[in-house]
């Protein structure tokens, strides 16, 4: 008995020896697997923000060339500008078949957020951009270009602030140097706009409205911006794409719903019919005009959603800011807008505060990668001693 139980023994302990490689490579393999998933990830993020990048700067200079052009051949609706900011959510439906929602990045001790909680945050979110764009309106009604431009700037400002005490961002000299940079190029190029862009005979009581309207639109714009990266990180926690066209969807849809409603009441939709017919490039164009300005700034609005989602709030404003001196460089192109040095250095000064902050993040990119190799480093010596 004694020497069956020994040989039995021996036997188990050859089958333990003979599963300890097979376990070391498990053991190394997914190791090897944890460090380069990380890479895998960091090369996708650096392309989901690139895109996003590429919506945002592409959407709102084509939108804003096509609002430009809408107001110089002959359309003046406030309302009808507002509402094609935010009427063309319908056309993102599609792609929340293609980005279903998925529970496989959302916290395991998390609870998803009611309906009801998510129903009161577009709605507010809406109203807030309803209320954002019709203010923006009314300034570039009521105010020369060139203030209009200038306070429009102040929204980074207004950004760091908000995005100071909602968010908790941290200011570093590249990001100090970031903020600094990108207000001096906007305040050049509104400087520079000149007094034949000036709106003229406008008295001074409207010009006071149309000066606070602008400024409050500012800071809404940069508190809605704050706000939403806030409600990403403790209501919806749901790393996803598809939460962002929830949020761009909803937030829209509400935003319409007021526009309809401002159309309606003010009267403004009754002088539509003779505004298309009396539009100097025709019917269709209007109605292209229309309808393109609609799509694009969706597109916008999907990248504005996304920087935020995945980057800050205060990234999505400066790359929203960086717009500013490319579309006097566009309107050269389909305008025949004069080129001077002053639009250039305004060129050149967003383009330094662009680089200066995607340098700050590549050293923040750097060091966490750091600590993340350190701490893969850390955990294969645990496993080896193991």
């Amino acid at each position: 008995m004694l020497m069956e139980a020994a040989q039995e023994l021996q036997r188990e302990t050859e089958e333990t020896r003979g599963d300890e490689p097979e376990q070391n490579s498990r053991k190394g393999t997914s190791l090897t697997n944890q460090l380069q998933l990380p890479k895998l990830k960091h090369y996708k993020w650096w392309l989901r923000v690139a895109s996003y990048i590429l919506f945002l700067l592409a959407g709102q200079s084509v939108a804003t060339l096509l609002g430009r052009l809408y107001y110089d051949k002959g359309g003046n609706s406030k309302w009808m500008a507002t509402f094609v900011q935010s009427a063309g959510f319908p056309i993102l439906l599609p792609l929340l078949f293609f980005f279903p929602p998925s529970t496989a990045n959302t916290s395991s001790s998390a609870r998803p957020p009611a309906v009801s909680t998510l129903a009161l945050l577009y709605l507010f979110l809406g109203l807030l951009l309803a209320g954002t764009n019709l203010m923006y309106s009314y300034g570039l009604l009521y105010l020369p270009v060139s203030t209009y431009s200038l306070l429009c700037a102040t929204q980074l400002a207004f950004n760091a602030l908000f995005s100071f005490f909602l968010n908790s961002q941290k200011f570093t000299p590249f990001i100090l140097n970031s903020l600094v940079v990108f207000t001096m190029s906007a305040a050049l190029l509104a400087v520079n706009a000149g007094s034949e862009n000036t709106t003229a005979g406008v008295p001074k009581g409207k010009y006071v409205i149309g000066f606070l309207c602008t400024l409050g639109a500012s800071a809404t714009y940069s508190f809605t911006l704050s706000l939403v990266q806030l409600s990403f990180e403790k209501v919806i926690k749901t790393e996803t794409f598809s939460a962002v066209l929830d949020m761009q969807i909803y937030q829209s849809f509400f935003a319409t719903c007021v526009c309809v409603v401002g159309l309606l009441a003010g009267g403004e939709w009754k002088l539509l019919g003779k505004e298309m017919k009396e539009y100097e490039t025709g019917k269709i164009s209007y109605l292209m005009n229309l309808i393109w300005t609609t799509v694009i700034w969706q597109i916008a609005s999907v990248g504005m959603l996304g920087l935020i989602f995945q980057v800050s709030s205060l990234f999505s404003n400066l790359i929203s800011t960086l717009a500013l001196p490319i579309v006097p460089v566009l309107a050269v192109i389909f305008f025949h807008d004069k080129l001077d040095g002053a639009k250039v250095m305004a060129l050149l000064l967003a383009i330094w505060g662009f680089l200066s902050y995607i340098y700050q993040h590549y050293l923040d990119d750097s060091k966490s990668k750091g600590n993340k190799t350190s701490a893969d480093e850390a955990s294969s010596s645990v496993i080896e001693i193991c």
